[in-house]
């Protein structure tokens, strides 16, 4: 995975890339992310990334000469690439496309826009993708970049300390995880259920997969007309249905 950044906020990428998983990542080269502050690609001594809209209106617009010589910067001539402008107009982010961008063979550019829009021009002839990562208004697009690019990295292989992780999260296949639990066995008069500590493995992975199916019910409904159940899982959401209110 290979990305770059282009924000005015350069600064915001610093103490996340830092720590953690995607730390250990950038530190092991499994992922490659570089931060370009758009304010380095303007041609004026106040270094200015905006101006006053035309036909009047709220907000600032930022202006389109700076995104292309920072886009042109970081991928020079032949280079293949995916610019991906992180918008409210774009398309919704789901794991599907988290896992369709951790495929992705060509850099990916993410655009981070402030104040009130971007200049049309940039979308028009310099973007390729509008990703949208809720229904719902930042400041700007450094958060959302940060969410797409923490969760494409964890699908990247070495990322995770154990591969299963990413297997087994919510939305890998399609529902909700199941609950999770650890030591103590009983935590203020709440204990750890039983199938867990029992040892059986084709019961724990059956009472898993009902829990998830039930959590899934009870919260995200609509998930399970989106996958393939098996009889088993028609069975178990059968059973569930009757108990779910």
């Amino acid at each position: 995975m290979k990305c770059d950044v282009i924000t005015i906020f350069p600064e915001i990428f610093d103490a996340y890339f830092s720590e953690g998983v995607i730390g250990r990542a950038l530190q092991k080269k499994l992922i490659e992310v570089r931060i370009h502050d758009l304010r380095d690609y303007t041609t004026n001594r106040h270094r200015t990334v905006d101006d006053y809209p035309y036909g009047g209106g709220a907000g600032m617009v930022m202006k389109p000469e700076p995104f292309f010589a920072a886009v042109e910067a970081a991928c020079p001539e032949g280079t293949s690439r995916r610019v991906v402008m992180l918008s409210p107009a774009g398309r919704k982010f789901d794991q599907n496309t988290a896992e369709g961008f951790s495929a992705e063979a060509r850099k990916i550019v993410f655009l981070c826009g402030r104040y009130e829009a971007i200049d049309e021009r940039v979308r028009m002839t310099l973007v390729d993708d509008e990703v949208s990562v809720g229904d719902y208004i930042l400041t700007g697009g450094e958060l959302a970049a940060l969410v797409i690019i923490d969760a494409v990295a964890r699908l990247i292989p070495g990322v995770l300390g154990d591969e299963r992780s990413a297997e087994e999260d919510s939305f890998s296949s399609g529902i909700l995880d199941y609950p999770h639990y650890t030591r103590p066995p009983v935590f203020r008069d709440l204990p750890v259920p039983e199938v867990l500590l029992s040892g059986n493995h084709r019961e724990i992975w059956r009472w898993r997969r009902r829990e998830a199916l039930r959590r899934t019910l009870e919260r995200r409904p609509e998930l399970l007309d989106r996958i393939r159940l098996s009889d088993e899982d028609y069975r178990l959401v059968s059973e569930l249905r009757r108990e779910v209110p």
